[in-house]
């Protein structure tokens, strides 16, 4: 009998290698995708641990990059049990300055991407009345979140997408979990710009991308509807988030994201 399978995206370095990595360790075989060249070498290693792992080299900023994906799911002929719709990318800095094609770059990736995959997911769990959905959503997702306010507002958009499709799918046998790490030890912030800020040199610390990854997964086989991961402080943080002002919550994000050369 196959193992079950899972798809992870953005799954060549940071949560998302971490959920691949967790979900081979778990028995299944896994289909990660990513662009670039470190796809390669993540894969190798996801592979040691001795499931089948499927690598696909995809700009999922693209229609035709999530098409390709979808498609080489397909030939595997197999029902698909775990979808964790992870890649994403973030923007720093103060909107009337940072550059309108990256952040249009992370909108198509953050969340045109996300709703053209799950799509395509959903369509196919359907028809097996099974499977579970993790989103990777943030945090920051909840926040007042200057210096970063698109990749504050796409991260708000899938997190309300997940809710609002788990509940869709209810009495259906398909769950959809949201993930909602706070800043992580990745290459996020350095992708970002975002190298000479607070979060970018110490925040990041507060949690170490496994355990994210971890968590997420524990949340997503017990069906929850989400998780808080991994830190104390981002725990704290979202069982705050409905009841700090938002003027109080700009200020703590202001100055995490502001520049240490301009403090």
């Amino acid at each position: 009998m196959d193992d079950k399978l899972a798809l992870v995206t953005g799954a060549s370095s940071g949560i998302g290698f971490g959920l691949a990595k967790e979900l081979a360790g778990r028995g299944y075989d896994v289909i990660i995708a990513s662009a670039g060249d470190r796809l390669a070498p993540a894969a190798a290693e996801i592979r040691s641990i001795g499931h089948q792992v499927i690598e696909v080299n995809a700009d999922l900023a693209t229609r035709d990059g999530v098409d390709q994906l979808w498609s080489q799911i397909q030939s595997l002929g197999r029902p698909l049990d775990i979808a964790c719709i992870n890649a994403g990318v973030g923007v720093g800095g103060l909107f009337s300055e940072t550059d309108l094609d990256a952040e249009l770059n992370m909108v198509e990736l953050n969340c045109v991407g996300t709703v053209q995959l799950a799509k395509a997911v959903v369509r196919h769990m359907r028809e097996l009345d099974a499977g579970k959905i993790l989103f990777t959503a943030s945090i920051a997702g909840e926040m007042v979140a200057p210096r970063e306010a698109v990749y504050a507002a796409t991260k708000a958009f899938v997190l309300s997408f997940a809710h609002s499709l788990r509940y869709e799918l209810k009495e259906t046998g398909i769950t959809v979990t949201a993930l909602q790490p706070g800043p992580t030890d990745t290459d996020f912030f350095h992708r970002a710009g975002m190298d000479d800020t607070e979060v970018g040199q110490n925040g990041k610390s507060e949690s170490q991308p496994g355990d994210v990854a971890h968590q997420g997964v524990e949340a997503l086989l017990a069906g929850k509807d989400h998780v808080y991961a991994a830190s104390f402080k981002t725990k704290l943080e979202g069982a705050l988030a409905n009841v700090v002002p938002g003027n109080v919550k700009g200020a703590m994000h202001e100055k995490m994201a502001k520049p240490n050369s301009e403090k």
